[in-house]
C-alpha cells in the first residue's frame, strides 16, 4: 500500500483541514509515492518502540514528532536522533493530532472509555450530563482511565454536566459551560481562575487521556479493511 492511498483514509477520518495553524499534522517521514508493509499505531515516538517496528513500516501518531523547523541535525539529541533511527529502517510517519482531537478523540474517551453519553461538542471540549456527587464523579473518572492519583478542584458538591479536552485543555477553562472540565497539565494559576469561576477540575493527565488514541484509529481504520499493530509508546513519567 501507498502513503498516498491510507493519507487519503486518514484525511477521511479525520481532515487535515481542521487542524490548528501551528500543528504539524500529515506526512512527516516519507513520500506519498512511498509503500509500506505494516501499520502501528501510537501516541508518540520513542526509541523502544522503533525498536520493536518491523523495517518499511508505516508508524501513525498522535502527536508529531517534529512541530516546528529544525535548525540542527543533531543524532545525539531529541528528535533527530529518532529521525535517524527511522530513516535507517524504513519508517514513514503520519501525524493525526489537532484534527484527531476534534473529529474523535475526545467524544471516543467521553463515550467508549467514559461511558457517558455526549450531548455537543465545540472543537476540542465535549460535554456530557453526569448527574451526580462530585466525590462519586471523580472517583469514577480516576477508575476508569486508571489512574495512579488524581488532582482535583471541587467547587461544586454536585455535578449536572461535564466538559472534557484530553491532553491539554486547561486554556479552555474560561471557555468552558460546565460544573466540571475533565483535562490535563492544569498550571496552578489555571486552577484558582477554575476555583474563583465555580468550576470544578479533574487533571486526568495528557498521556492517560491520549493513550487511546491508537485504540480509536484502529478502530476506524477496521472500516477500511486496514487492520493496524497498536504499540504505544511509553509515559515518560513515572509515579511514585
Amino acid at each position: 500500500m501507498k502513503i498516498a492511498e491510507i493519507y487519503e483514509i486518514l484525511d477521511s477520518i479525520a481532515p487535515f483541514e481542521l487542524q490548528e495553524e501551528w500543528d504539524n499534522s500529515g506526512i512527516i517521514i516519507g513520500a506519498k509515492s512511498s509503500e509500506f508493509d505494516k501499520v502501528y499505531l501510537s501516541l508518540d515516538v520513542d526509541s523502544e518502540l522503533l525498536d520493536k517496528i518491523e523495517e518499511n513500516s508505516l508508524l501513525i501518531t498522535h502527536h508529531p514528532l517534529i512541530f516546528r523547523g529544525v535548525k540542527k541535525i543533531d543524532f545525539d539529541s531529541y528528535p533527530t536522533n529518532l529521525v535517524q533511527k527511522m530513516v535507517k529502517k524504513d519508517i514513514k510517519l503520519i501525524s493525526l493530532h489537532t484534527n484527531y482531537d476534534k473529529a474523535k478523540l475526545n467524544r471516543f474517551v467521553a463515550e467508549d472509555i467514559l461511558g457517558y453519553k455526549v450531548i455537543e461538542c465545540d472543537e476540542f471540549i465535549c460535554y456530557f450530563e453526569v448527574e451526580d456527587r462530585f466525590a462519586n464523579f471523580y472517583q469514577d473518572i480516576t477508575k476508569r482511565l486508571k489512574l495512579p492519583c488524581v488532582k482535583i478542584v471541587e467547587s461544586k458538591d454536585f455535578i449536572k454536566t461535564a466538559a472534557l479536552t484530553t491532553g491539554s485543555g486547561a486554556e479552555f477553562i474560561s471557555k468552558v459551560e460546565a460544573d466540571c472540565f475533565l483535562t490535563g497539565d492544569i498550571k496552578y494559576h489555571q486552577a484558582y481562575e477554575a476555583k474563583e469561576n465555580g468550576l470544578s477540575l479533574i487533571e486526568i493527565g495528557h498521556f492517560e487521556s491520549e493513550i487511546f488514541f491508537a485504540e480509536s484509529l484502529s478502530k476506524n481504520l477496521k472500516n477500511f479493511d486496514i487492520q493496524a499493530i497498536i504499540a504505544n509508546s511509553k509515559n515518560p513519567f513515572t509515579y511514585k
